[in-house]
């Protein structure tokens, strides 16, 4: 129907390799529906994607994504986390977390890399822990990313005597 040179109608079920993302170390996508609830733990050996609404907590070896119109109320642990809907909770991203436009967090983020789009809403800490020594960046917040009114205060870690 959408891909060039196919003249027939779908009859037959979507295959998995058709919802996979680009080239990496985990392709396996799981999508959670716009009109799907789940409440509990959920495990992902791939990535994720939320649509719908969960409540509890999430666990995947690749990136969670969750879309404008998802509700989410959970602690998320993955490599990457995009947030474009509501989310309470925590988020530990091995890697990179990002607010996209119209997003909103309360709760606290960890992460190498935050991003907070122009028009995303954070209301919490994050912590950054991206050198080799161990010293975190901690940053709060509790304004709109287009306000410039967040503390910042950089940790050192004790030293042995």
């Amino acid at each position: 129907m959408f891909r060039r040179g196919e003249q027939e109608e779908r009859d037959k079920p979507i295959e998995a390799r058709e919802v996979r993302m680009s080239e990496g170390a985990s392709t396996e996508v799981t999508v959670v529906g716009q009109g799907a609830r789940l409440e509990g733990t959920v495990l992902s050996a791939g990535s994720l994607r939320i649509d719908g609404q969960v409540k509890g907590k999430i666990t995947a070896d690749g990136d969670v994504t969750l879309s404008a119109q998802s509700q989410v109320e959970a602690d998320i642990s993955a490599t990457n986390v995009t947030i474009a809907g509501k989310f309470k909770g925590n988020i530990t991203a091995k890697s990179r977390a990002e607010l996209a436009k119209g997003g909103r967090v309360d709760g606290n983020i960890t992460a190498k890399t935050l991003v907070v789009s122009e028009g995303a809403t954070f209301n919490g800490q994050s912590l950054m822990d991206q050198s080799p020594t161990g010293a975190a960046a901690t940053t709060t917040s509790s304004s709109e990313s287009t306000k410039a009114d967040a503390a910042t205060r950089i940790e050192e870690p004790a030293k042995a005597r």
